[in-house]
């Protein structure tokens, strides 16, 4: 029954079925897992005798009349309602849902919430939620009302109903935790959480269901974490010999100074290099902060220890950048670099890399395999299967989180020596410390806060509607300065969510009627992998001067001319978003700006804006989003990177260590779960999912 798909639900047709699928709904099971993410609260009903304006209140009583009209001065639809209760009644009105007239008669007993205002004919309630009173409980209108993440076509109404006709299947869900660790802990049962999370009766019900499915979220992920720790104990890596003269002496040669964050990074992870043991080290650090020079250093090390080294990048042109930057870098010190991605193959030969030169494949793969190239730089290109090195030591990971866990551990598998090579994986996600540790136990964390002391801050600023002239003179002031801008849009293409710029309708309303004299590129997420590599190209050579994209440039390439980022609809996106945003200008000695426009005049949607103004530093605003929006939302569980947290709270440090602890005392008693077979068969499924480290 769990597994059954959706449309087996009353109610449930081809389009709604379809709409769901579109929220990850496909199942019965996916359904009594999709919670709440807050709750309306009505309270009880009141007598209508005691209303006051401003209320926001829950009232029952009887239909005394009902008539819909039409209004010809504002062309709308008007239902009209009196609804009265044993102490008085109150007027109800409706607009442009003609259908209420038609669901409700005179005489229907319903329950009412909204919001009581005043007219010129007295107190009336305008537009609220209503439902019939039937024999079970009310459903919308009264106590904890939960609302859900919907998609076009889909009603809280319709989930809270739908979610009312499955809940009882609650009691068939397997619960993985084994009854001693809900007994010690003092856990709810499972189904228990289940129900309440969506129809409590209380906060203290709320509170509970949310700790006892938070435990098992975080539970499960100590686990694998745990698992893993246990399985890298017992491998064996190449300890790489730090040479020390030698890195300083390419330090110091730099044309910048290291930030002492870059310096700490580099000591600790070359300890981490120097054992049997394989490293497996995170690297954080906002956009810019010089993460790539940390993973230059220790490439350095390994390749005069004579192994080797290879970095994947998420995208060709990043795999680029990397490659021309370091090949230039590396080439005194006599270390061969190459790079590999789809339909391109270049080499750098030893001390003489000014202008890298073509190399078929075959010719590429024959000096992997012989270890004659000491770095190997690409995207997926390097884990296909005529890929192979001959002592791969070092593997690093650029955004970790944009590849998958096969990815990563097919990256591991080239090493060609029976070792396990050490692991860097480097983000520009900032993980705040207490999430990294829930998500990968004892994965040993660097974190990268300062910025190099030649960067200026980049000056942002919230921006209304009504101001966009001036902004659009300002970039037209810094495109005829030689510089060149971004514009971010949420959507590829035009939806029925109103006000919601798609990039397709703001390119041709741009190229039209705002910058028809000026070259605009486009780029986003359904342009072939190549298409986008060409169009990010030629914006970096210039050839465009405004590019408008959507969250494709999340994860891009350095374009130092850049100094204008402008991002449409700006309350859509996440605080952590749209810092990896405004990190995409900046990247050179001239001043940047970011402009978030929006129509959030007010409310929690302007006051969430008002921190990018307020933080320049992506842990901070990624604790701030957490707060305003949850774990789902900020880290993106679409991401393969990251297994989905729906409920846990990354703050509550006790649940963390308390699901720690009972991860530790069972692998303490089985280490293989055979005692607790739907644990490893959860535990299983799990580990698809989740990172590597």
């Amino acid at each position: 029954m769990l597994d059954d798909q959706i449309s087996t639900i009353h109610g449930v047709g081809q389009t709604i079925g379809r709409r769901l699928n579109d929220l990850g709904i496909s199942t019965i099971r996916d359904l009594l897992f999709y919670f709440p993410w807050r709750y309306d609260n009505f309270g009880a009903s009141v007598p209508m005798a005691g209303l006051q304006v401003g209320q926001t209140i829950n009232v029952s009583g009887q239909v005394e009349l009902i008539q819909s009209k039409k209004s010809h001065r504002r062309r709308m639809n008007i239902t009209e309602a009196l609804v009265s209760d044993d102490s008085g009644s109150i007027r109800v009105i409706w607009f442009n849902q003609p259908f209420i007239g038609k669901s409700l008669h005179a005489g229907d007993q319903i329950s009412l919430a909204g919001r009581v205002q005043e007219d010129m004919a007295g107190l009336v309630l305008s537009s609220p939620m209503y439902e019939k009173i039937s024999a079970g409980r009310t459903l919308h209108t009264q106590g904890l009302v939960p609302n859900y993440h919907l998609t076009a076509g889909i009603t809280h109404k319709q989930l809270r109903y739908l979610l009312s006709q499955v809940l009882p299947l609650a009691k068939e869900v397997p619960d993985f935790v084994p009854p001693e660790i809900i007994k010690t802990y003092q856990l709810w049962p499972l189904d228990r959480a289940i129900g309440k999370i969506h129809f409590p009766e209380s906060q203290a019900e709320i509170d509970q269901a949310k700790r006892r499915l938070s435990f098992n979220e975080l539970f499960l992920l100590q686990l694998n974490a745990q698992l893993v720790s246990r399985n890298l104990a017992a491998a064996v890596a190449q300890p790489i010999q730090f040479d020390e003269a030698l890195t300083k002496s390419f330090v110091q040669s730099l044309p910048f100074t290291l930030t002492d964050d870059q310096k700490k990074a580099v000591w600790v992870a070359l300890g981490d290099l120097a054992k049997d043991k394989p490293m497996t080290r995170m690297l954080e650090g906002d956009v810019g902060s010089g993460k790539t020079m940390v993973a230059a250093i220790l490439a350095i090390n390994v390749a005069v220890n004579n192994y080797q080294t290879a970095l994947m990048a998420p995208t060709a042109i990043l795999a680029r950048q990397h490659f021309l930057g370091l090949s230039k870098i590396l080439a005194p010190l006599k270390i061969s670099t190459a790079l590999l991605i789809s339909g391109q193959t270049l080499h750098c030969h030893p001390g003489v890399c000014r202008d890298p030169v073509k190399i078929s494949r075959p010719k590429l793969l024959a000096k992997i395999k012989d270890g004659e190239i000491a770095l190997v730089l690409g995207t997926h290109a390097l884990i296909s299967e005529d890929v192979e090195f001959k002592n791969l030591v070092l593997a690093i990971v650029d955004e970790q989180h944009r590849f998958g866990v096969r990815q990563r551990q097919a990256l591991l598998n080239k090493a060609g020596n029976g070792l396990t090579p050490h692991l860097l994986s480097m983000t520009a996600t900032p993980i705040p410390r207490s999430l990294a540790l829930a998500l990968y136990g004892d994965l040993h964390i660097s974190i990268i806060k300062q910025k190099p002391a030649s960067r200026l801050k980049i000056i942002t600023e919230i921006v209304s509607d009504n101001e966009r002239a001036r902004v659009y003179a300002f970039v037209r002031a810094q495109i005829a300065a030689g510089r060149q801008a971004f514009v971010v849009c949420p959507l590829i293409d035009e939806s029925d969510q109103l006000g919601i710029k798609s990039v397709k309708a703001e390119y041709e309303r741009l190229k039209q009627f705002i910058f028809g004299d000026l070259s605009i590129g486009l780029l986003h997420g359904k342009l072939k992998a190549k298409d986008k590599d060409q169009v990010m190209q030629d914006f970096l050579d210039r050839k465009y001067q405004i590019l408008l994209a959507t969250a494709v440039i999340e994860v891009g390439v350095d374009v130092p001319n850049a100094t204008v980022m402008l991002i449409e609809n700006a309350e859509r996106f996440g605080l952590a978003q749209l810092h990896q945003y405004r990190g995409r200008v900046g990247r050179d000695i001239h001043q940047s700006y970011c402009f978030l426009l929006t129509d959030a005049s007010a409310g929690p949607s302007r006051q969430r804006l008002q921190a990018m103004l307020e933080f320049d530093d992506g842990f901070a605003l990624a604790k701030a989003d957490l707060q305003f929006r949850g774990p789902g939302e900020v880290y993106g569980v679409a991401q393969k990177g990251f297994p989905e947290l729906k409920l846990a709270n990354l703050f509550d440090l006790a649940l963390m260590k308390q699901a720690k602890d009972a991860a530790a005392g069972l692998l303490g008693r089985d280490a293989t779960l055979n005692l607790w077979p739907v644990l490893a068969q959860e535990a299983s499924r799990l580990a698809q999912e989740a990172h590597l480290e």
